[in-house]
């Protein structure tokens, strides 16, 4: 075996990965369209056109782009009813944006545990979250692979609960061969510079509900309402609007986001084939019904006691040194200090002990085992996706076999 990189010998991998965000003459063309033919804001073609072209991507009737995930999050949650003091069921492995955008509606997030075969949340622990305060259940499809839907939806069903879903990292993800998003009442997307569609920032909400779309529409426009008056305002909203040339850098996309699709659906699957057999490095699941990731990350997890118990930062830091960059993601989010509250902040959050919270699953994962890689891996070619292998399997190798190497 070749001597690791961390000890001087020569890395894996001495090129950079694909680089992401991909400027493209495609994306520079329909941005040049709009900025030379367009309205840049209110009333451009290139965001109606955006709109009807992503809900209809997503299987959905109705599209509203908005300035980013965070605020699409927020009107969400306002259009499905949410008021002060409500409650909102969310996963703690997810990004922060989930669990503020509850806070900035002035409700309260209640944090749930999280299935460790997939990482979504886990929705045998649902049920016994709800109190006659919920309002609605926001289940986070984590790297693009679906939560179980058809429990989280006939949960809310049964209740009376709004089902939102953050896709904010599914972009074409499928269940049941349905595109997500538009499976509850209706479920944001963000185009954040690290997403698979971006324009560097920017979100949409879609739904099938009339009336959920009208609500989204209000609160991410200033409180207008369609059809009213210019200043006409029924609602607390705000200027949430995404502009056009954002709109037209995504239009762009959706006539590449097939082709990449595919792209990281064969790289994901050389990866599990690569990493399968390292024992101490175990592949994610995925629900039956889940039938597209959009493997916006490739994850998979770390066992230190297959490796003598080294833990997993030295892992990390020899993955670094051989040219591929493995870290570990999220942090269980009620351990952030954003929920060491301040009542005069935060009054309704008064009685609530986030510090006093442990999810075991949750506090594993992000503490011992998750190994995240960003989706950009997943674009290269196959002497790329081996490289990432072959470093898995040098890093890996040495220690088991060398632990003293690292003590």
């Amino acid at each position: 075996m070749s001597k690791l990189a961390l000890f001087g010998g020569d890395p894996v991998r001495t090129d950079p990965f694909p680089e992401w965000p991909r400027p493209t003459s495609e994306l520079g063309a329909s941005v040049l369209k709009t900025l030379q033919n367009e309205n840049w804001g209110i009333g451009s073609d290139a965001i109606s056109s955006f709109e009807k072209a992503f809900a209809a991507f997503h299987d959905a009737k109705h599209c509203i782009s908005t300035s980013s995930g965070t605020t699409a999050l927020w009107v969400a949650l306002k259009a499905a009813g949410v008021k002060a003091g409500d409650e909102v069921i969310i996963p703690a492995y997810t990004f922060i944006a989930t669990a503020s955008a509850v806070l900035m509606a002035n409700a309260v997030p209640v944090f749930v545990d999280i299935d460790e075969n997939t990482l979504n949340i886990d929705p045998e622990l649902i049920e016994t979250a709800i109190t006659e305060k919920t309002k609605a259940i926001m289940p986070v499809h984590i790297a693009g692979n679906p939560a179980d839907l058809d429990k989280i939806c006939a949960i809310g069903k049964k209740h009376g609960i709004a089902v939102v879903e953050d896709a904010a990292q599914a972009h074409g993800s499928e269940w049941n061969g349905k595109k997500v998003g538009a499976i509850g009442i209706g479920g944001i997307f963000s185009f954040q510079s690290s997403k698979n569609m971006t324009a560097g920032e920017g979100g949409a909400i879609i739904t099938n509900d009339d009336n959920f779309k009208e609500a989204c529409f209000s609160y991410h426009n200033c409180g207008r309402v369609s059809g009213g008056e210019w200043y006409e305002h029924q609602h607390l909203g705000g200027n949430f609007r995404l502009n056009a040339l954002a709109a037209s850098m995504l239009m762009a996309q959706l006539e590449t986001i097939g082709a990449d699709m595919d792209l990281r659906d064969k790289n994901k699957q050389s990866l599990d084939d690569g990493l399968a057999n390292i024992d101490g490095i175990d592949l994610l699941g995925s629900y039956e019904q889940a039938t597209r990731s959009a493997h916006h990350l490739y994850i998979v997890k770390y066992k230190k006691e297959a490796f003598n118990g080294i833990n997993r930062d030295v892992f990390f830091k020899a993955m670094q040194v051989e040219g591929v960059y493995t870290y570990a993601g999220y942090s269980p989010l009620y351990r952030e200090k954003l929920f060491v509250t301040d009542p005069d902040e935060y009054p309704w959050l008064k009685n609530r002990d986030y510090a006093s919270l442990s999810l075991p699953i949750t506090e594993r994962i992000c503490d011992e085992e998750s190994v995240w890689l960003q989706q950009r891996h997943l674009l290269g070619n196959e002497d790329d996706i081996q490289d990432i292998v072959d470093a898995f399997i040098k890093v890996t190798t040495a220690l088991k076999n060398e632990p003293e190497l690292f003590r």
